[in-house]
């Protein structure tokens, strides 16, 4: 699932080839993926109109141009890609935009999020809805208040957009890994340290995954074992222990993370 280096990388890419392009046409192969317009008005609102420069909020990435922001969210499987030279659509995409030089595509297998479209601030705030603060950006203080601000699960909290924006099911537990905190500790039982090193450790994780353009499976990290059979703390070789928390699976070391 993308999750907030692999959006960063989208908006890196499209910042290197979407600003200034002019919307010549629109091919939608599947309506599905737009969820607040049909195709034909889609169509109608953003051709003609030129890119700017893309920006990201949390999970989602917004295209502003000189009339309406087309905005993505990719949920599981979702990619938004510029190609230089057209070519026949990839078997997923759902999305064209014909520009004056090149394409700009959105391919997304399992379609559970998609596109909409936007006329101003008002309109974005309402489709992104009650986002917390930017987890790249989120200081240590805005970081402490959002979790005492809650009664959740320190994984729930972390995953929950509306705390922190941008955290997804691998980054979540890599930081508690990371931090050496128990995932299913309460938010509340968390002290003044724990909160100041969480946060260390979500910045330098955040950083080196976008460097990445992901949640890389790095030799020390335990994104690199966590899907293994019988898998082990790459720091004590303890079995790692794994349970369900919100639907997601999560998973800690019980000799590390008490």
């Amino acid at each position: 699932m993308p999750e907030l280096p692999d959006v960063e990388g989208f908006r890196a890419a499209l910042a290197a080839s979407l600003p200034g392009r002019r919307i010549a046409a629109v091919e939608v192969f599947d309506a599905g993926v737009l969820r607040n317009s049909t195709a034909r008005a889609f169509a109608e609102r953003v051709t003609g109109h030129r890119f700017e420069t893309p920006c990201r909020r949390g999970k989602w990435l917004l295209l502003p141009t000189d009339g309406p922001t087309v905005l993505v969210h990719s949920g599981m499987t979702g990619h938004p890609y510029y190609v230089a030279r057209p070519a026949d659509p990839d078997r997923f995409d759902r999305l064209r935009l014909a520009l004056d030089r090149g394409e700009f595509r959105f391919s997304d297998m399992r379609k559970l999020r998609g596109v909409w479209v936007a006329d101003g601030e008002s309109t974005i705030a309402r489709i992104l809805g009650d986002l917390g603060p930017d987890a790249l950006d989120v200081d240590r203080d805005d970081f402490a208040s959002a979790l005492r601000s809650t009664r959740r699960l320190l994984k729930t909290a972390l995953t929950d957009q509306t705390v922190i924006a941008g955290l997804g099911n691998l980054l979540a537990d890599e930081i508690c890994w990371q931090a050496r905190i128990h995932p299913l500790r309460g938010c509340r039982d968390l002290d003044a340290d724990q909160l100041r090193l969480l946060h260390g450790t979500m910045r330098r994780v955040l950083r080196t995954s976008v460097r990445h353009g992901r949640v890389p499976g790095l030799r020390c990290w335990l994104t690199r074992v966590r899907d293994d059979h019988d898998a082990a703390c790459p720091r004590c070789g303890t079995p790692l222990t794994r349970a369900r928390n919100a639907g997601r699976t999560t998973v800690w070391c019980p000799q590390e993370q008490r």
